[in-house]
C-alpha cells in the first residue's frame, strides 16, 4: 500500500512538473512577443547603420568632388538609394529577428528565470525581477546580434553592396568594397 501511494504522489509530482514546464514556455513566449518590438528596433538599426555610414561618406565627397549644380539632384538620388535600401532590407531581417528570437531568447530565460518570475516580467511590475530582465536583455543581446547578422549577411549583404554601388556611381567614384553591417559595442 505504501508503495502504491508513493507511486501516486511520484506520478503526480511528475504531472505538476510538466504542467509547471508547459505553463513556463507559454510565459517565455509572451516575454518574448513583449520584446518584440525591442527585436525589431534592433533589427531596424542594424539595416540602417551601412547606409548612414554610406550617407555620411557621401555627403563628405558631394561638397567636395561634385559640380554645386549637381550637388542637389544627386543628393536626392543618393537619399532615395538609401531609403530604397532600408525599406527593402528591413522588412526581410525583422522577419529573421523575430522568427529567431524564440530559440535563441527562449532557452536563455528558460534557463535565467524561474516560473513565477516569469509571470512577474508578463505583468511588467517594476521590481527586481525587472531589472533582472534588463540585465538580462545586456548579456544575451551581444549574441543574439552576432547570430543574426551571420544568418542575414547572405541576404542583407548584396543590398548593402548594391547600395553602395549605386551611392558610388551618383557620385562618380570607383567602385570599392561595401561596409559590412557590425554588432554594435555592448
Amino acid at each position: 500500500m505504501k508503495r502504491l501511494l508513493i507511486l501516486a504522489l511520484l506520478a503526480g509530482a511528475g504531472l505538476a512538473h510538466a504542467q509547471s514546464s508547459a505553463a513556463k514556455k507559454e510565459l517565455i513566449a509572451k516575454v518574448i512577443q513583449l520584446q518584440q518590438p525591442g527585436i525589431e528596433a534592433m533589427a531596424r538599426q542594424l539595416v540602417q547603420q551601412p547606409a548612414a555610414m554610406m550617407m555620411q561618406e557621401a555627403n563628405r565627397v558631394l561638397g567636395s568632388q561634385v559640380p554645386a549644380d549637381k550637388r542637389d539632384a544627386t543628393g536626392k538620388a543618393i537619399e532615395a538609394a538609401a531609403r530604397r535600401y532600408v525599406d527593402d532590407a528591413y522588412p526581410v531581417l525583422r522577419e529573421r529577428a523575430v522568427k529567431m528570437a524564440p530559440s535563441v531568447l527562449g532557452p536563455a530565460l528558460d534557463e535565467k528565470f524561474s516560473e513565477d518570475e516569469l509571470k512577474q516580467v508578463v505583468a511588467w511590475m517594476e521590481s527586481p525581477t525587472s531589472r533582472k530582465l534588463q540585465q538580462f536583455n545586456g548579456e544575451v543581446q551581444g549574441t543574439f546580434v552576432q547570430k543574426l547578422v551571420a544568418e542575414a549577411r547572405p541576404v542583407i549583404g548584396p543590398k548593402v553592396e548594391a547600395l553602395n554601388q549605386t551611392i558610388r556611381g551618383a557620385l562618380g567614384v570607383p567602385a570599392g568594397p561595401a561596409s559590412a553591417p557590425k554588432a554594435p559595442a555592448k
